[in-house]
Parts: structure tokens; C-alpha cells; sequence
């Protein structure tokens, strides 16, 4: 009788899935809808073969952990069965609570983070399996004694890490995400209970920090991505604006529950069960198929960023260093305004400034740490040749539409 589940994945090949609590994790409807929602929002609107899934990611991060526990155990680190399976199973649900187009709409449908909702999520599954989840909330929440355990899952060398850059990388076509991801696991070791990298990896952790930099830059902070991201965003402000001056707009059951009322951390926390079911079912499918609804609705400025949403007639994005001078763009929004004929409200959901910031490591907290031959444990920092970018870089855009 089969043992476990193969499954075929176009970075690492046979993925195998033990049956059991993790397969039944997977076949599980709020798992199962991660296949509706796109692991980089609406970056194929750039790199058009970026449509791959959060099921897709959740399975890979699940495959690296395996291979992570299976190279520790083989350096005498103890780690039980019971532990195993826990960390896999913290690792396979750390992104259920993303919504439709992933961190694009976080804290614009509703308030919450998506971590909050993934460990609401586990909660809830926990009593539907009997407690079985225990150990993997522990784990996921930072709470259990082997801190190596929840830096496998979160972390600035976690597998999340490893398996999004690398799978984003194979996607999106962009060579420039491509890690030695392989090579890391089996460098990885554990000192004083946390998890260390061997010294022979650390060009590989120096490749790693470069691709993660260079990924940000090049694909989830792409200015036209932005620009398609922000329009989503406006569109669904504007819709919500709507419906609050008691304006109907027609959109899913699915959609209407959240358009048509606000819920914070505090609401799911007290309703849980209810508002988790609701938020189940929402994903990419339904806020695609309402933009073709609100491509029809009387509001002309709902309609206008509705279809350059559908039709792909997006914005233009700047960036630069600095901010962007108050003159010029008083003129742009004065140039929309004379175009379109929105009116001053209007045009603040047309023409609009903003910044992105992003530090592709962080000597504050939780460094990665190098382990030498001769037994001493340094952080990442203080250890390569290569000067680590520690530094936060912000960046600023202004976005509007191309025609001006």
C-alpha cells in the first residue's frame, strides 16, 4: 500500500507528500485555495510567465524543509518525529491567510496581516484535526524551546526565503534570483540552538543576499508592476468609497461581504469561525471577474481604473531618490484633470505619490550566522569579505496616467 503522494514540480522535480496529517492538510479547502491566488500578485503583467501560485510556493517551502531536517539529523542534531512533522506543518501553512493577489490588497479589503490570519487559520484547522496542529502553532508562533525550528519557517535564511526567490527567479525568467539553494541546505547546521551556517557556504549566502536584493528590484518593486499593483489597490478604495455613500456596486457574494462592510483584527478574532469561511472563498478569480463588472458601472472613475486593470492601459511610474517636487505635481494633477474632467477628489485616485522601501538584510535582529572550523559562531556581518547591504532603501514614485 502507497505510503505517500508524488508530486511534480517544475523547480525540483518529485516532490514526495506523506500521507497522513500533512496530505490531508493539503487536500483541505482552505489549502486547496492558495491555487487561486498568485504568488507575485500581478508581476505577469510584466514577466507574463509569473503565474505560478501560493500552492505552488507552499509545497516547495514544504520540500526545502524536509531537506533541511533530513541534513541536520544527519549531523546528529536531534529532531523527533513529532518536531519534523510539526515544522512541516508550519511551513505548508505559513501563507494560507494571504488574500486575492497576495500583499497587493493586505490592509485594503480588510485590516489584518496575513501571518494573523494564517495562524487563525492553523487555529481553526487544529480543532478540526484534533490537536494536531499544537506543536506547529508553537512553532510558528516563535513559542517552542528549539528556536532552530521557527527559523527554518521564519527567518532571514528561512525556507519561505529559499523556495519564493528561487521559484519567482524560474518563472519570471529572471536569472538574476537564482540561488544555490541545495548547496545553503546542506551547509546548514545547528549551535547553541540556533540555526548556523557552516563556513564553506558562505558565497553561497553572499549569492543568496545579492538575488534576493537584485529580485526586489527587478520584479516585486518592477515600477510597472507598481503601477498595476496601486491601480488594483485604487480600484477596490474606490468601489468601498462607493458603497459607503450608499452608491451600489455589483460585484460576488464573495467580494460584497468585505466591500460592503469593515472588519479589523479584533472581528476575526471574535468571530472567527464565520469570517474565516467568508474570506475562504474569496481569491484572484473573484476581484478579476468584478473588474470586468465595474467596467460597466455609471462611476466613470470606477469604470476608467477598472478597465486599464482589465485591458492592461496602465499608469506611468516614477521613481527617484527623493521626493518628487510639490510643483510638478501639481501640474500633472492640473494636466489630468483638464483631460479627464475628474474633478480635484477624483484626481487624487488618479495622480499620487508614494514610496517603497526595501533592505535586503538586516544586521538588527536575528543576523544569519556563520559557523567556523574552529567552533566560533559570527553573524553574517561580520564574517563575509562582501559588503553586506544593510541599509534601508527608499525610493519614491509618483504614479498617473501615461496620456499626460
Amino acid at each position: 500500500m502507497a505510503t505517500s503522494k508524488i508530486f511534480n514540480d517544475p523547480v525540483y522535480g518529485f516532490i514526495t507528500i506523506p500521507y497522513g496529517i500533512i496530505f490531508d492538510l493539503i487536500e483541505h479547502p482552505y489549502f486547496q485555495r492558495l491555487r487561486h491566488i498568485k504568488q507575485v500578485s500581478l508581476t505577469h503583467y510584466v514577466y507574463p510567465g509569473a503565474l505560478h501560485t501560493r500552492f505552488h510556493h507552499a509545497v516547495g517551502a514544504f520540500h526545502l524543509v524536509r531537506q533541511a531536517i533530513e541534513v541536520l539529523t544527519s549531523k546528529s542534531v536531534e529532531i523527533t518525529e513529532e518536531e519534523a512533522e510539526a515544522v512541516s506543518i508550519a511551513i505548508l501553512l505559513h501563507d494560507v491567510g494571504h488574500g486575492p493577489f497576495s500583499h497587493t490588497l493586505e490592509n485594503t479589503l480588510i485590516n489584518v496581516h496575513h501571518e494573523e490570519l494564517s495562524q487563525l487559520f492553523m487555529e481553526q484547522l487544529n480543532e478540526i484535526f484534533d490537536g494536531k496542529l499544537t506543536l506547529a502553532i508553537r512553532i510558528f508562533k516563535d513559542e517552542y524551546e528549539k528556536k532552530f525550528l521557527h527559523q527554518l519557517v521564519s527567518g532571514q535564511l528561512d525556507m519561505d526565503r529559499m523556495d519564493y526567490l528561487n521559484r519567482d527567479s524560474y518563472f519570471t525568467g529572471v536569472s538574476e534570483g537564482v540561488i544555490g539553494y541545495d548547496r545553503i541546505i546542506k551547509m546548514l547546521n545547528v549551535k547553541n540552538g540556533e540555526l548556523v551556517v557552516e563556513e564553506k557556504g558562505i558565497y553561497s549566502i553572499e549569492k543568496f543576499l545579492i538575488a534576493r536584493r537584485l529580485m526586489y528590484w527587478q520584479v516585486y518593486l518592477h515600477k510597472t508592476v507598481l503601477a498595476a499593483e496601486q491601480m488594483l489597490i485604487r480600484m477596490l478604495q474606490r468601489a468601498k468609497s462607493l458603497v459607503r455613500q450608499g452608491i451600489p456596486v455589483e460585484v460576488s457574494k464573495q467580494l460584497a461581504y468585505f466591500l460592503y462592510q469593515d472588519f479589523t483584527s479584533t472581528d476575526f478574532k471574535t468571530n472567527r469561525d464565520e469570517l474565516l469561511r467568508h474570506f475562504s472563498l474569496l481569491d484572484d478569480n473573484d476581484i478579476f471577474s468584478d473588474a470586468k463588472s465595474m467596467m460597466q458601472h455609471p462611476d466613470k472613475l470606477l469604470a476608467f481604473l477598472a478597465t486599464g486593470i482589465v485591458n492592461r492601459k496602465l499608469f506611468k511610474l516614477s521613481l527617484k531618490n527623493e521626493h518628487f517636487d510639490y510643483d510638478y505635481v501639481q501640474s500633472i494633477r492640473a494636466q489630468v484633470m483638464q483631460k479627464t474632467g475628474f474633478s480635484e477628489e477624483e484626481v487624487n485616485y488618479l495622480v499620487f505619490e508614494g514610496k517603497e522601501v526595501n533592505n535586503a538584510y538586516s544586521t538588527s535582529k536575528d543576523e544569519i550566522k556563520i559557523l567556523f572550523k574552529t567552533g566560533e559562531v559570527r553573524p553574517m556581518s561580520e564574517s563575509s569579505d562582501y559588503h553586506i547591504h544593510s541599509s534601508i532603501v527608499t525610493k519614491y514614485y509618483l504614479c498617473h496616467p501615461k496620456e499626460i
